[in-house]
C-alpha cells in the first residue's frame, strides 16, 4: 500500500483557452501542482490523467508520470472528478498497484505547496475523518446577506440583521485546490472531511481572465511574503 497524487488535467477548457498550461508567473501553471507534490516527499506516484497529448508532454517534463491517458468516457463535460479517479485506480490496479491514500491536486492551484501537502496528510492519518479538504473561511458573514426581492434589498436572514458579526458562527468553503482522501481498493467513499484552513490571501478561483490576473498578483504576494522578496 502506498500514496498517490492525480492531477486531472483535461485538455478542453471552455471558459479560459489552454488553462491548464497557460503561463502563470513564468512557467505552465500546471507545473505548480506537479513540483509541489513531488517536493512533498509524500509519494509514491505523482501521475497527470489528461486526455491531452501537449498536456502529457508538458507534465512529463516536468516530473509526472502519465502511464495511461484518459478515456474518452471521463474526459467529456459530463465526468466527475469521483468518476476521474475511478478510472485512475482501477487503471493502476490491473497493473497490480494499490494505494492506502490518494491526494486529488488540480492542474490550475498555483498556492499548493509542499507544506500544505504534508500537513493535510497530517491531518488525514490522525484523524477518523474520510477525507481532508482545505477550506478557507468567508471575509464576510453569509448570515448578513442581502436578496433582491421586487426590486428591493432584504436580509436573507432577518434573524441576522443586527447580529453582530464577531457573534456568527464562523462559515467555511472549499478552496478548490486539493483533496486528500483514503483509499480501499478502487474505493474512495467520503463522508466525512477533516478541515485544513487555509488564508484567504491564498485562496483564488480561476474561472475568468480577471481572476487570472488576481491569482497572479495573489501569488506574488504569497512568494514575497514567504520568502521576503516578491517573485517577479
Amino acid at each position: 500500500m502506498s500514496c498517490i497524487a492525480v492531477i486531472t488535467a483535461r485538455g478542453g477548457s471552455k471558459r479560459i483557452k489552454g488553462k491548464n498550461i497557460r503561463d502563470f508567473c513564468g512557467k505552465p501553471i500546471i507545473c505548480y501542482s506537479i513540483e509541489a507534490a513531488l517536493e512533498s516527499g509524500l509519494f509514491d506516484e505523482v501521475m497527470v490523467s489528461t486526455d491531452s497529448k501537449e498536456i502529457a508532454d508538458i507534465a512529463g517534463a516536468a516530473g509526472a508520470q502519465i502511464p495511461f491517458m484518459r478515456s474518452e468516457a471521463t474526459s467529456g463535460d459530463h465526468a466527475t472528478t469521483a468518476d476521474v479517479l475511478k478510472e485512475v485506480l482501477v487503471n493502476y490496479e490491473t497493473q497490480g498497484k494499490s494505494f492506502s491514500e490518494l491526494c486529488c491536486i488540480y492542474p490550475t492551484a498555483p498556492f499548493v505547496n509542499a507544506n500544505k501537502l504534508k500537513a493535510a496528510y497530517e491531518l488525514l492519518v490522525s484523524s477518523d475523518a474520510d477525507g481532508v479538504m482545505p477550506v478557507v473561511r468567508f471575509s464576510f458573514p453569509p448570515q448578513r446577506a442581502n436578496v433582491i426581492r421586487d426590486g428591493k434589498l432584504v436580509y436573507q436572514y432577518p434573524e441576522f440583521r443586527t447580529a453582530r458579526s464577531q457573534d456568527l458562527e464562523p462559515v467555511y468553503h472549499d478552496c478548490g485546490q486539493f483533496y486528500f482522501y483514503k483509499v480501499k481498493g478502487t474505493e474512495f467513499n467520503v463522508e466525512t472531511y477533516a478541515p485544513l484552513i487555509v488564508p484567504e490571501t491564498e485562496v483564488q478561483d480561476i474561472d475568468n481572465e480577471e481572476d487570472w490576473v488576481i491569482a497572479e498578483m495573489k501569488y506574488r504576494n504569497m512568494v514575497g511574503a514567504t520568502y521576503g522578496t516578491e517573485k517577479k
